[in-house]
């Protein structure tokens, strides 16, 4: 039979081994994001999926039905940045993205470039619940 003692510090460690597994899935960007930009054109639903691998960021980028893959995928110290790049009648759209992950949100700004002209967004994504 365990002693009283033996019981709390196990019963300790367990919590202790569950709260560092949750801090470390929050820490991964890897699933389903989702957010809302609005441009001088209207609004826009946006979704990610995002897979990490070490500090390299895969992935792809759906607007409406369009879903592009990403480039240069980063996640280091709770950063998450990359780019998506796009072709529409004849213009060429560069996205850069930037953010800070906090449990299920990343924050950041997005840089567009459009022709050479480049337009600034806010980027509040949520992770999607399962």
């Amino acid at each position: 039979m365990m002693r009283p003692s033996s019981v709390r510090i196990l019963l300790a460690t367990t919590a202790l081994l569950l709260g560092l597994l949750a801090t470390a899935q929050a820490a991964d960007p890897s699933g389903n994001w989702k957010w809302t930009i609005t441009a001088p054109t209207g609004e826009f639903d946006i979704s990610f999926a995002a897979k990490v691998d070490g500090e390299k960021l895969t992935g792809t980028v759906t607007r409406d039905t369009n879903t592009t893959a990403i480039m240069d995928g980063k996640f280091k110290d709770g950063e998450v940045s990359f780019t998506v790049v796009r072709e529409r009648d004849g213009q060429k759209f560069t996205s850069k993205y930037k953010g800070k992950l906090d449990g299920d949100a990343i924050k950041g700004t997005i840089d567009v470039d459009v022709n050479g002209d480049t337009f600034n967004f806010e980027w509040n994504a949520k992770r999607e619940k399962k």
